[in-house]
């Protein structure tokens, strides 16, 4: 489905990399805000004035000051402009490593916060030693700063290796990877540049649990010969994983027919264990340190890989993507509180009538049963001291429940679009009618396709129902939390239902 709500006009023109940063954000779920740099922008336009062409080459001459008439501001001004530039690449490596390895517990945004770290105003020169860095005043005098900006840091290393031939995009992405600070967070989940053998010694419960039956035993005899012996050899000063010895891996063959494991020789063995590392080396993020640009050998120069997603590299597409991003935020933040009010809203209902409010406390429970437990209506009523299925239809309505909460949680997401869309001054206020006809349809269709279509089929289906629809989690959790502060149910239904 085409987003019809917040497009960008234009595709980037690749100069405004020179002029629009990317940074870091507190306000949005993506984690990253793209803003427009006005001194950066102005000051490429007068570089442009004087040179049209290599405008990056006439910034870094500028920055690393091999021009000597060039004063300190002027240094810093083209400085910013770099730092722009390389805050793509460096917001697409932290991407990257999250494609590469997404669902072990972190995301691109946890990365971001030791890579892309420039807020992208404060005017920054590096000294003639070419590693300190110097924060430049309004008045051109400078100072030295404890903090370091990252950004910074590439343009050092990049101008103190222009042997490598590699270009800044290159660099950046490449520089980034292999930042200490992202390094050592990423340890702690397992990524990490080992040898083979320190590899396999310190396989986690994650990698464990997705190998085959075989190969976890292969690694439980490794750790149990291996870890054993390097223990002893650590406490005499022996830190590197050496290659397991002839003895070792015979002690590792004896203990796998134990396990009815039968590997014929050591050499066999060695093979297989190096498998068993090769498997372990998809979870090694040093392993994919891919360029973001080929050399073409026509011209000499670098071209973008074509073979790269191409939504990594348009500002159309990124935009888009911040889009879907805050549409599933806002979704499902107007789901959690329309299932807030709705139940609320029932209980209160119940509590009011004349022939239900007995049932009332029993309406948590009875979702409880139905949506938790997946059990039926029928079998939900004894339980609930009902008279019959018919009762508990009456009394918990799932199908009524689900269109009531469809219905607020559709109108506060839409509440929330508008107000965005006013925000970016992309609609009128009041919008006109056409606009928001068109944009209440959309809401609709995007929050039946996430959310509500599947709902609906799960209470349709009769036997062996199984309650797994995102909107079944949420109520779930809703009634979890809700019934840890529970003290007023009845203890018989507490019993029942506990």
């Amino acid at each position: 489905m085409r987003l019809v709500i917040l497009e960008p006009a234009l595709a980037m023109d690749v100069s405004s990399r020179y002029w629009k940063i990317y940074r870091i954000s507190t306000s949005q779920r993506v984690g990253y805000e793209h803003c427009l740099v006005p001194p950066a922008q102005e000051f490429l336009k007068q570089v442009r004035n004087l040179v049209p062409t290599n405008t990056q080459a006439v910034l870094l001459s500028y920055f690393v000051d091999q021009n000597s008439a060039v004063d300190v501001t002027t240094r810093a001004k083209a400085g910013l402009c770099l730092r722009s530039y390389v805050s793509e690449p460096i917001l697409r490596a932290c991407q990257k490593i999250d494609s590469l390895f997404s669902g072990d517990n972190f995301t691109y945004q946890d990365l971001l916060t030791y890579v892309l770290d420039d807020d992208g105003k404060t005017l920054v020169i590096v000294d003639g030693d070419g590693k300190t860095q110097l924060i430049v005043d309004n008045n051109g005098e400078t100072r030295t700063t404890d903090y370091k900006f990252f950004s910074v840091r590439i343009l050092q290393k990049f101008n103190a290796d222009l042997e490598s031939k590699m270009s800044l995009d290159n660099w950046a992405y490449f520089q980034t990877t292999q930042n200490p600070e992202l390094k050592n967070y990423l340890a702690e989940f397992g990524f990490k540049h080992l040898s083979d053998w320190a590899l396999l010694n310190r396989v986690r419960a994650k990698q464990f649990e997705r190998l085959s039956k075989r190969d976890r035993h292969l690694v439980e005899v490794f750790h149990a010969v291996y870890r054993r012996d390097r223990l002893q050899k650590h406490s005499r000063g022996v830190r590197k994983c050496p290659e397991p010895s002839s003895t070792q891996l015979q002690e590792m063959l004896n203990g796998l027919r134990k396990r009815d494991v039968m590997i014929n020789s050591t050499v066999e063995l060695m093979n297989e264990l190096k498998q068993v590392v090769t498997q372990l080396r998809h979870y090694d993020i040093w392993s994919y340190r891919e360029p973001l640009e080929v050399q073409d050998p026509n011209t000499g120069g670098y071209t973008f890989r074509t073979d790269l997603p191409a939504d990594n590299l348009n500002e159309v597409d990124i935009e888009e993507q911040e889009i879907l991003d805050f549409l599933h935020e806002q979704l499902s933040l107007a789901l959690k509180n329309a299932i807030e009010q709705e139940i609320g809203d029932r209980i209160k209902i119940l509590k009011k009538s004349k022939n239900y409010a007995v049932f009332a406390q029993q309406f948590l429970p009875g979702l409880q049963f139905y949506y938790c437990q997946s059990l039926s209506l029928k079998d939900i009523a004894p339980k609930l001291e009902m008279t019959s299925w018919d009762q508990a239809r009456r009394v918990l309505n799932p199908g009524e429940l689900l269109s009531k909460v469809r219905t607020t949680t559709v109108k506060q997401l839409l509440d929330s679009i508008l107000k965005k869309a006013e925000e970016k001054h992309l609609t009128k206020n009041p919008p006109e009618p056409d606009y928001l006809k068109t944009l209440a349809e959309y809401i609709e269709a995007f929050a039946d396709d996430e959310i509500f279509r599947e709902a609906a089929e799960e209470i349709r289906v009769g036997k062996n129902r199984s309650m797994n629809s995102f909107y079944a989690r949420q109520l779930c959790k809703y009634i979890e939390q809700r019934t840890q502060n529970l003290r007023t149910c009845p203890p018989a239904v507490l019993l029942k239902w506990g």
